[in-house]
């Protein structure tokens, strides 16, 4: 089958006609399936569009052509639709997922996760997709019968585990989370409704999670190049992207350099793509899962990039890192991006009449921890722009992040 041509629906796929359902039993939607219903949850929410004024890699005032957290989901829907329909999985779940990853950034991107972080390490600490998990289940306040979206379990699976099992079969805390234990929201909200964290992903969470990683590589090189932080040829140091280029200047002698540039992403793009369908096709062909839960069941993800792909990405990673997210410029605003929500964490946390109306009610009677979570899901619910104007609200001097 050509990569481009959708597949028939799969045994392995997510079926919405067999959904786990949603923790607050609603009726049927007379046009949409659940899962497309989900998406469309997604899309309407508030936190969906404050994507659209959170940092990517730089803040939203250095330039209206930059990635946001808004631009990046949409990118990462696109290559996530486009290898859901290759590998006849459930486009609108993968779309859900694919839209829903960032809901839980807070605002300076991952300046501003470190910093609320430390901020509430007493109180459990903070992580995204933690955080995106409290947006859909309990945050958003846009329904009469229930807080948050009342996603399907298979969206509020994919939301937390779409990189990997967080436990062993025993519940004890497994990968990433091995040593501090799993992020407090995760783990009250699982008491709830089992998410089965010892359990991978769907296919479909699978794929939104290299989707991502796609994107980011591809969209930051070139992010990167329209800020001047490096040169295509500079590129040229990585096999993978130093073969795209000369293939590129072989069709196109003479090319200007924004257009060579966009080639080059586009190219990585669908290099990347074509090894992910690929290594799944093998995969799916060895393990021969009948079922969605024969997926999460296997003792290993079945999408992946193959091997020498896996360390094609993670050179590009490594120049990212050090040639633009380790960049002193960026660095610079990204130090002065943390000290603007330690500031409003501690301001709001002395002074908790600084607060909206709505934030402060019940706090009187909640512990100090709890008062202080409440701070960090306002904090981490800002927008660049509204933490600056807050910061230039309650202080004296605010840094320009430019």
């Amino acid at each position: 089958m050509s990569v481009g041509m959708a597949a028939p629906r799969a045994p392995y796929a997510c079926d919405p006609d067999r959904s786990r359902g949603r923790l607050v039993a609603e009726p049927p939607s007379r046009t949409r399936s659940p899962f497309r219903r989900d998406c469309d949850r997604v899309i309407h929410s508030t936190a969906f569009r404050r994507l659209k004024h959170k940092t990517q890699v730089f803040v939203f005032h250095e330039g209206d052509h930059y990635r946001t957290r808004l631009t990046h989901s949409l990118e990462v829907a696109q290559i996530a639709r486009a290898l859901a329909r290759q590998l006849g999985v459930d486009e609108d779940l993968t779309e859900t997922l694919a839209l829903a990853h960032d809901l839980g950034h807070p605002p300076f991107g991952h300046a501003g996760e470190r910093a609320l972080d430390d901020c509430l390490k007493a109180d459990g600490g903070f992580d995204h997709n933690a955080q995106a998990l409290r947006v859909v289940t309990s945050l958003e306040h846009r329904y009469p019968e229930f807080g948050g979206l009342n996603l399907t379990w298979e969206s509020l699976e994919g939301i937390v585990k779409h990189n990997g099992p967080l436990t062993e079969r025993s519940g004890a805390p497994a990968g990433r989370y091995l040593q501090g234990g799993l992020p407090v929201g995760i783990a009250d909200y699982n008491k709830t409704y089992d998410l089965e964290l010892w359990s991978y992903a769907s296919l479909e969470a699978q794929i939104a999670a290299f989707a991502d990683d796609i994107a980011y590589d591809a969209h930051d090189i070139d992010d990167g190049l329209r800020a001047g932080l490096f040169a295509v040829d500079d590129l040229k140091e990585m096999p993978l992207t130093a073969e795209i280029i000369a293939e590129i200047d072989r069709h196109y002698p003479g090319l200007d350099e924004v257009r060579r540039g966009a080639e080059l992403v586009r190219e990585l793009i669908s290099h990347f793509i074509s090894a992910v369908f690929n290594e799944a096709t093998r995969r799916l062909a060895v393990a021969q899962p009948q079922s969605a839960q024969d997926v999460r069941r296997h003792n290993a993800p079945l999408i992946a990039f193959p091997p020498e792909v896996a360390e094609q990405e993670a050179a590009i990673k490594a120049f990212l890192f050090r040639r633009m997210y380790r960049h002193q410029r960026v660095m610079i605003v990204m130090r002065e991006a943390e000290q603007v929500v330690r500031n409003l964490f501690e301001r709001y946390r002395q002074s908790p009449g600084d607060l909206p109306a709505e934030w402060i009610e019940g706090s009187v009677q909640e512990t100090a921890s709890a008062r202080n979570r409440r701070i960090g899901n306002f904090i981490a619910g800002m927008t660049d722009r509204f933490a600056l104007i807050e910061h230039q609200r309650l202080f004296d001097s605010t840094p320009d992040l430019r």
